[in-house]
């Protein structure tokens, strides 16, 4: 039966050079113990690799790049050839933005991701982080950049022992002993092993940590993270990122978007602060020059003593009109006063009176006028009834002669006055027509002097005023993406 099944197969390779499934079936089984062996191995070298490697999850993220443009007035588009206006957000730009070392450097530092904690297991290693990470290592003065390995553990007393140090050529197998939250001096330096969130008092705790450059880790998360757009013409960015812990990717990419917000308003608020501090700058040149101002004003006004140019002039021309009037009245009494001392020396007959209310200020002329005029009644009187040789007659005869005498002589001291006075208003006269002669170019200068105060003051309040839209436009700078697919 077996060579009828054999010559009919070979006549069928022979005639359609195919082999039949027959023939491989007989072939196969021919060595089944060893094809069962090799199943054993394989499968076996199977579930060893699957045991022994860890789980590794994709974590994805999805941001939207809003568009500057939006949001510009009507029009504003039509000022995009000259350059005023930038039109579109460049995605690529964005994508190489979130792909630069420094911004995945910043998000290493911030969740200190260069502090790798394994919990030791039967087969691999597990990641420890968050929620599954009991207590945390800090090394102060430990470089950025440097690396490191040992072994913690923490019993449940909080009693901590750190061993099995290693970094670059140095090797230390000395079991270095502490508390936690204390400083441990160990042959890396020293280390302080504090709680994290999954701490529970009470329990033991064994942990490998591996201290990695912090550059060295961003470049490894770097390789592991794709960020693409998700369409030609779109602006959404797909961020997905592989790591063993998915509470440290989701983190990684919630701070990794957030850092470069920052990055962002960062940048966009570098021009505010150029303007902010130019504005400052100004500010403080223009304080001084309207300080200077300010003093040369008030100097010139106090060493010219006008307070103000056009009360000053008014007080002037007041001032010189009043003089005008005093000078025209002892002008007038002057002139009353020669006339009464011309009617003296030409009026030789007793018989006449001498004029009253003749315009003379003089109280003690007046005086004598009117007892001369009283002796000139008695005589005349007395003379009604008698001869000009009656002694009474004769006796105010010579009283009316002195008294003229003393008339005469008071006029002579109020002429004297009179002209003294007239002189010493005519000076005050002529100092005040100078003032009044040297205000108008005052007026010029401090006019000159007032318009550039008043330009820089009005410099100083715009400067101001920009200064404050300029501090506002900072702190409502709004972030350039928003969020749409959260890490998951």
């Amino acid at each position: 039966m077996a060579e009828t099944i054999k010559s009919e197969a070979r006549k069928s390779v022979n005639a359609g050079s195919a082999v039949p499934l027959t023939d491989i079936l007989y072939r196969t089984l021919h060595h089944w113990p060893w094809v069962l062996l090799s199943l054993v191995v394989c499968v076996g070298a199977a579930v060893v690799y699957l045991l022994c490697t860890p789980k590794v999850y994709t974590t994805t993220a999805s941001i939207m790049i809003k568009d500057e443009a939006a949001g510009k007035s009507a029009g504003a588009e039509d000022f995009g050839d000259f350059g005023l206006f930038q039109n579109k957000t460049n995605i690529q730009n964005e994508i190489t933005t979130l792909k630069s070392a420094d911004l995945m450097e910043e998000v290493v530092r911030r969740l200190d991701l260069d502090m790798n904690y394994y919990i030791p297991g039967r087969f691999h290693d597990v990641v420890a982080y968050g929620s599954n990470l009991p207590v945390r290592v800090e090394m102060p003065g430990f470089a950025e950049n440097g690396s490191a390995s040992f072994r913690v553990e923490v019993d449940g007393d909080g009693k901590v022992s750190v061993s099995d140090v290693k970094s670059g050529d140095l090797k230390s197998e000395e079991r270095v002993q502490g508390a936690m939250n204390d400083t441990i001096m160990t042959a890396v330096g020293p280390m302080v092993v504090v709680a994290a969130e999954g701490y529970k008092p009470g329990e033991a705790v064994e942990l490998e940590v591996v201290k990695a450059p912090v550059s060295a880790t961003a470049g490894g998360y770097g390789s592991r993270m794709v960020i693409a757009m998700s369409g030609d013409k779109s602006s959404v960015i797909n961020l997905t990122v592989t790591d063993q812990s998915t509470q440290r990717s989701q983190a990684l990419l919630n701070t990794l978007i957030g850092v470069y917000n920052e990055y962002w308003v960062r940048d966009k608020n570098q021009i505010a602060v150029s303007t902010s501090n130019f504005i400052n700058e100004r500010l403080g040149v223009i304080e001084s020059e309207l300080g200077n101002v300010d003093s040369d004003i008030s100097s010139y006004k106090s060493a010219n003593l006008i307070p103000d140019v056009s009360a000053a002039s008014s007080m002037y021309m007041s001032q010189n009109q009043q003089i005008s009037q005093q000078i025209m009245d002892l002008k007038n009494q002057l002139k009353q006063t020669l006339y009464i001392k011309s009617y003296l020396g030409a009026a030789s007959d007793n018989e006449k009176m001498l004029p009253m209310n003749s315009g003379v200020a003089n109280v003690d002329i007046q005086s004598q006028i009117t007892d001369y005029n009283n002796l000139v009644l008695q005589r005349n009187s007395l003379l009604a009834k008698s001869s000009d040789k009656n002694p009474l007659v004769v006796q105010l005869n010579e009283q009316m002669d002195q008294m003229r005498h003393a008339i005469l002589a008071s006029v002579d001291n109020s002429i004297n006055a009179l002209n003294m006075q007239i002189s010493s208003l005519q000076g005050s006269q002529a100092s005040t027509t100078s003032k009044i002669a040297s205000n108008p170019s005052q007026a010029k200068y401090l006019l000159s002097v007032e318009r550039q105060q008043k330009v820089k003051e009005s410099l100083y309040l715009f400067l101001l005023q920009k200064r404050e839209e300029n501090e506002l436009s900072q702190a409502f700078t709004a972030y350039n993406t928003r969020v749409v697919n959260k890490p998951a």
